[in-house]
């Protein structure tokens, strides 16, 4: 027996009335969404696969539900959402970047259980990493392998190298910046990385950098720009590598966190960084590229950063890591990651060394 169907789990906001009555707010946010984008109902309409009269019934009864507009419309400017809708939306963005690798990672484990039931299911190789715009892209194109099989749990990168020591997983996500701080990143991997046992696989290179309101209404050029007293900062996780950047680059000025109004927050995922921002909680964050575009935002670049996948030397060779291997250096995923706002694609899958990766930081790392 065999199957073709991947689980997939998803986050929807639901409206309870006391006494029981819930009206499930899905299709209403993505009929919003659209009509954002569009600038009027019809096209968002058939956009969202709604029918004309579906559509305003929706728009009608959300508006009764939460008493008051959503809509907004002249002619010429159109249809617009009004603030209520906006702030809506944007909680809904937030949401969605916080619970995706929740969810994506969990979909993982129930797609493991459901392999198990067939006896006939192909093996899958673990990835441990953070999330990424083009760890993401990974994964939806090897779903589309019938060949490849990827078992995905979100970590951070010193829980992925963890992770790969234990042989926990098959392959280890991090990012290292280029330039100065590669070092001092470096340094915090080290102690997982062994110059005998593992060798790289070759990535991407991304943009991180600042995240702010197109306008930029604080000011917010450098870094040091973060202990402005009115602007609002907000952080990535801790333990995350983002946010040991970030710490780095204010150390190196001599800046103590504690200045910064919003190092302790924390978000995990650059999407959640950035709908942070775009809805108004924050004035800035930090995050790849991509993340930025997406969501409306002006770009600081800060750092070039190398991601990779550590592995062991002893896998290369196994038909999994082969077709990993064939994926990454093929025509479709090179396209996929080369259309990312701020991601480089060359060299995209090479193999490396240790010592090839980081000339001068290998000769510091562990071996057995």
């Amino acid at each position: 027996m065999t199957y073709k169907f991947q689980a997939r789990l998803r986050s929807e906001w639901v409206l309870e009335k006391p006494g029981g009555e819930t009206f499930a707010l899905g299709d209403i946010l993505r009929l919003l969404s659209a009509i954002d984008t569009l600038g009027h109902i019809a096209g968002a309409c058939r956009e969202s696969g709604l029918s004309y009269r579906h559509g305003w019934g929706l728009l009608r009864r959300a508006e009764k539900e939460f008493d008051t507009s959503l809509l907004e419309t002249s002619r010429r400017q159109g249809t617009r959402l009004t603030p209520f809708a906006q702030h809506l939306l944007w909680a809904n963005r937030r949401v969605d970047a916080r619970l995706a690798p929740t969810l994506q990672s969990m979909s993982s484990e129930l797609q493991e259980e459901l392999d198990s039931l067939y006896p006939e299911s192909r093996p899958r190789l673990r990835l441990h990493a953070s999330h990424g715009f083009a760890v993401e892209g990974l994964i939806q194109q090897a779903g589309q392998h019938d060949t490849l099989s990827i078992e995905l749990r979100y970590r951070t990168a010193i829980e992925a190298l963890a992770s790969l020591n234990r042989g926990e997983c098959d392959l280890a996500g991090f990012q290292v910046p280029t330039g100065e701080f590669e070092q001092p990143i470096l340094a915090h991997y080290n102690p997982w990385l062994d110059t005998d046992r593992h060798c790289l696989v070759y990535l991407a290179q991304r943009d991180t950098g600042m995240f702010v309101h197109p306008d930029n209404p604080k000011g917010i050029h450098t870094i040091a720009d973060l202990v402005k007293p009115d602007v609002r900062f907000v952080n990535r996780q801790t333990g995350s590598s983002t946010r040991l950047l970030v710490g780095l680059m204010l150390s190196r000025l001599g800046i103590d966190t504690a200045q910064v109004v919003g190092y302790d927050s924390s978000e995990f995922t650059h999407m959640a960084i950035a709908a942070h921002v775009a809805s108004g909680m924050a004035d800035v964050g930090i995050g790849v590229e991509t993340a930025a575009w997406r969501c409306g935002l002006a770009f600081i670049p800060l750092a070039k950063e190398r991601y990779f996948f550590a592995v062991n030397r002893d896998s290369l060779e196994t038909p999994q890591m082969q077709q990993l291997l064939a994926l990454l250096t093929g025509n479709a995923y090179r396209d996929y990651v080369a259309g990312l706002a701020g991601y480089e694609s060359r060299n995209m899958g090479q193999v490396l060394a240790l010592e090839e990766a980081f000339p001068l930081g290998a000769t510091k790392m562990k071996v057995a």
